[in-house]
């Protein structure tokens, strides 16, 4: 099977609104999230995988960090949610000829290129969707999809079950794929604690200071 040209799309919540249950002031938040998106970028850029980045988002501060790694900058002048901003990134690799994408979040900041990888060769044709699950299984932490109008997509919606349900209804092959350090994301304070205790030294000291 030929290589897929495959794009990452990363939704980006403006700051200020992210993240209300870890229960950290503004700056602090603002902070954490800028470290998780630079992280983040950092490793898709660096992924065989991933041919082009794009992040969508309100915030004039996640776009700047997406500069540092060359992203496609796309404004979300409404901000509608994760499911619009995704929509809306569809339509720009579709204009451009990719086969598939890869939806992931800002706040993975274990995620490693080789899990990117993983999640890449599971795929089975070149009519196929792939859900990570939530280390809770609430969610969906990456949503790999070719081609890339297969499905809409359904955040926030006890997602993982929608997208795996919506995926086998169109057709397509569909499965769940459960790789550790995409399903630890960071939305309650718990989460940040697990993050600590795995993380790389210089992650695990600025989460030390945002939580002091």
């Amino acid at each position: 099977m030929s290589k897929l040209r495959t794009g990452a799309i990363v939704p980006v919540k403006t700051f200020s609104k992210a993240k209300t249950r870890l229960n950290l002031s503004y700056e602090k938040t603002e902070d954490l999230c800028k470290m998780m998106l630079d992280e983040v970028l950092q490793t898709i850029s660096q992924s065989s995988v991933i041919e082009k980045i794009a992040v969508v988002s309100k915030d004039e501060s996640a776009l700047k960090i997406g500069k540092k790694f060359n992203v496609v900058e796309i404004y979300d002048e409404n901000e509608d949610g994760v499911n619009s901003a995704v929509s809306i990134a569809d339509k720009y690799f579709l204009d451009k000829g990719f086969d598939a994408t890869i939806v992931l979040p800002q706040d993975l900041p274990l995620m490693q290129t080789e899990d990117i990888q993983t999640l890449y060769d599971f795929h089975m044709s070149n009519r196929c969707v792939l859900v990570v699950p939530s280390r809770k299984f609430d969610g969906t932490n990456a949503l790999f999809r070719t081609p890339v109008n297969v499905m809409e997509t359904h955040y926030d919606e006890d997602s993982y079950k929608i997208h795996l349900t919506i995926a086998n209804n169109k057709s397509s092959k569909a499965a769940l794929v459960l790789i550790r350090r995409i399903m630890l994301d960071v939305d309650e304070p718990s989460d940040l604690q697990i993050i600590l205790k795995h993380s790389n030294p210089s992650i695990s000291k600025t989460l030390e200071n945002l939580l002091t």
